[in-house]
């Protein structure tokens, strides 16, 4: 299990930050794991898992 920071996410997404926590509002986006007062994360398998959902929804 890794942990990835937000600038990985946004690589491995393809999406911008403001898009990443509009997503985890709505609730369609792994939410974020705080490990300090100025650093959140999120695992890699959540991030890797919503990507493989993305690809079955269209068709892939």
């Amino acid at each position: 299990m890794y942990f990835l920071r937000l600038p990985q996410v946004k690589s491995a997404t393809g999406l911008s930050k403001s898009t990443i926590y509009a997503r985890i509002a709505d609730g369609t986006f792994p939410k974020q794991i705080p490990l300090g007062p100025r650093l959140v994360v999120w695992l890699e398998s959540d991030i890797q898992g919503w990507i493989k959902e993305q690809v079955k929804s269209v068709g892939g």
